[in-house]
């Protein structure tokens, strides 16, 4: 249900700095309103007020708009002419297709004496016998109604035969009425039925989901783990049944036949907004159930995977016989989000849980690879020198450290690389 609010009515009055005490132009076409409220406690001084395209079913709390000039409420559910007597300076009304059948309410407009224009075509009372010359007789200010002229002969003429044309319409009125009457009783019995039917829908889904729950509970251990691999195929799988039974059911709705009442037009806005709640808790399943991302195959080929999305280059330094990878990591992301593993065939960085891989030209050496940052670009430099090859005047030099074979075998297991600061440390 749209309501108005404040921040909805800043949201369009950006022409006069959001400011909207002194607002004299405002439109809120097409927001799904339902009700008419506020705004004549906070917009004083409108003169024009755009409220086509909704679901507002009373004309209501604008009688303190004395500055009002031309109101549009065209296609919307008004049933009745009503509450406009304090708009002073009314001189154009716009009811255009709403479901007004109460002709004789436009005798509350006698007092609006400005108003020129009326707008009434599209509504059963304009299909009443009579009904241009009863409008034209009651409301003498008017200029124009319907966006036809209205000559000096033709109110004359509607004025003598009031009277007749007034009984006519008081009958047409009547009829209306009951059969307006029998549509809310029927649109009322299938909003019950819908409704059981809802109820019947969601306690029959609450007891299957109780009884997987506990199915689930008493199983082994190994039958925990199998279920827990198939579960997004299951789950996928009951993605697509709920989708094609929300088609099937979109379907008999739109080819059900239905009247064109104000009933109708709010079970078409219900309709339209399960299926978006519908659609947005499926896609919220999809991305649960989304794989993750494929890193290495079944038979240890490394894959080539940018997940972060970032720019890089990878050089081949001949003259320190080294592979350089420069990345393009965002240059105020803090360091300890960044992690780097090189391997003999290809590198591996982990920027905020995602992965950047690239598959290496040639076999380096994880051990004696290194890695940095700029302090300007923030970009992270990874240079790994190839197998049989040494860098010299590149890395600073250290006494050499013997090692047993406990030691040489951890030290060759550990290959990940970790940042510290501005550079990252050999574990």
């Amino acid at each position: 249900m749209g309501r108005i609010t404040e921040d909805l009515i800043r949201r369009n009055a950006e022409h006069n700095d959001c400011v909207i005490f002194s607002l004299e132009e405002l439109s809120l076409h097409q927001q799904e309103i339902e009700r008419l409220e506020h705004i004549d406690k906070w917009c004083r001084d409108l003169k024009i007020l755009y409220l086509q395209n909704n679901l507002i079913g009373k004309i209501e709390n604008v009688s303190k708009l004395k500055k009002l000039e031309y109101l549009n409420l065209a296609l919307n559910n008004i049933e009745k002419i009503e509450n406009l007597e304090g708009c002073e300076g009314l001189t154009k009304l716009d009811l255009t297709v709403n479901f007004i059948g109460e002709l004789s309410s436009v005798k509350t407009l006698q007092g609006n004496i400005h108003l020129k224009e009326l707008f009434l075509m599209g509504n059963p009372c304009a299909d009443f016998d009579g009904y241009r010359q009863f409008v034209v007789a009651t409301l003498q200010q008017l200029k124009w109604l319907d966006g036809k002229e209205i000559e000096r002969s033709e109110r004359i003429q509607a004025l003598q035969n009031l009277p007749v044309v007034e009984q006519r319409i008081r009958e047409q009125e009547k009829a209306y009425c009951l059969k307006r009457a029998k549509d809310k009783e029927e649109a009322q019995r299938k909003l019950e039925e819908e409704e059981n039917k809802g109820e019947m829908g969601r306690s029959h889904t609450g007891s299957g989901g109780h009884w997987h729950a506990d199915l689930s509970a008493t199983l082994p251990s190994f039958e925990e783990s199998k279920d827990y691999i198939q579960a997004p195929e299951i789950e996928e799988g009951q993605c697509k049944g709920k989708e094609l039974d929300d088609r099937e059911d979109d379907l008999e709705f739109w080819n059900k036949p239905s009247l064109y009442t104000p009933e109708s037009r709010l079970e078409t806005l219900r309709h339209m907004e399960k299926q978006r709640r519908d659609q947005e808790r499926l896609s919220e399943k999809k991305k649960k159930v989304k794989p993750p991302r494929m890193l290495v195959t079944e038979d240890g080929r490394a894959l080539n995977v940018n997940e972060p999305k970032l720019d890089f280059s990878l050089k081949d330094d001949e003259k320190r016989n080294q592979i350089v990878l420069d990345l393009a990591v965002y240059r105020y992301m803090d360091t300890s989000l960044i992690d780097v593993d090189v391997q003999p065939t290809y590198v591996r960085v982990m920027v905020k849980g995602k992965p950047f891989q690239l598959i290496l030209p040639a076999e380096v050496k994880p051990d004696s690879s290194f890695a940095k940052r700029s302090q300007t670009t923030g970009h992270l430099v990874v240079c790994m020198p190839k197998v049989g090859e040494v860098i010299i005047g590149c890395q600073r030099t250290s006494k050499p450290v013997k090692s047993t074979p406990d030691s040489s075998k951890e030290q060759t297991s550990k290959r990940t690389l970790t940042l510290s600061g501005e550079f990252l440390v050999v574990l």
